[in-house]
């Protein structure tokens, strides 16, 4: 029954609003940047409701009003994006890779939205583009990070990449570890895993990045260890 109403309902009415929404950010997106965000969250509930998948979220009082964060998520599967947008309750931006800009409708709606895209080529373009995204992460806006760089697709942790923690340096910006827990039973690696399920997240105490200079791989650690324990 789920099944039927999965194919008949939920994937028709994802398209919709996914539509619907791009045109909103595409308006807002000419008047001011930042009111897209809540095309985002709205995006993003519509589609909890109708999964359903009910977001629990812990420890809201760890995020001081009007603070900008790097926000470290573990990845367990495609609905975190859901699950963050929805329910974080943080104006935020995403970080993503240049080539993602030349993506047909996402990196149309992503530009509109104003997230960041980071240039590698060469340490001059990335240094314009961590100034650029300086510039945008003031008065609580902050930035979310997937240090493991894919889905994990399993409560298991895969490898944190350093860039995510050589960014929250360039952007002297404490990190704050965010835990998402059973996104992954929700939805695996494809549309035919979807079902209804619970989901946990969990805000922890921010990480002052300050306490770590030159000691890299132990803040990675402290943030791992940190996102771990509520997974």
């Amino acid at each position: 029954m789920y099944a039927i109403y999965k194919y008949l309902f939920v994937v028709p009415v994802f398209a919709v609003i996914t539509v619907v929404s791009t045109v909103f950010i595409v308006i807002l997106g000419f008047i001011n940047p930042s009111l897209t965000y809540y095309c985002g969250v709205v995006w993003a509930k519509v589609m909890q409701w109708i999964t359903p998948m009910p977001v629990e979220v812990v420890g809201r009082e760890n995020v001081k009003p009007g603070q900008s964060y790097v926000i470290a998520c573990n990845h367990q599967g495609a609905y975190d994006i859901f699950a963050i947008y929805g329910s974080l309750g943080i104006n935020f931006r995403w970080i993503l890779k240049q080539e993602l800009r030349k993506a047909p409708v996402l990196g149309f709606a992503c530009k509109h939205m104003g997230h960041i895209f980071i240039e590698r080529s060469s340490r001059r373009a990335a240094y314009d583009s961590i100034q650029r995204a300086k510039n945008i992460l003031t008065g609580g806006t902050s930035v979310v990070i997937f240090p493991e760089g894919t889905r994990s697709g399993k409560p298991e942790m895969g490898p944190f990449k350093h860039g995510a923690f050589k960014m929250a340096m360039d952007l002297q910006l404490p990190i704050l570890p965010v835990s998402i827990k059973d996104t992954y039973k929700v939805m695996g690696k494809n549309l035919a895993s979807l079902k209804p399920g619970k989901v946990t997240m969990t805000i922890h105490k921010p990480i002052d990045i300050t306490e770590y200079e030159e000691r890299r791989d132990d803040l990675i650690e402290a943030v791992r260890s940190s996102i771990a324990s509520a997974v």
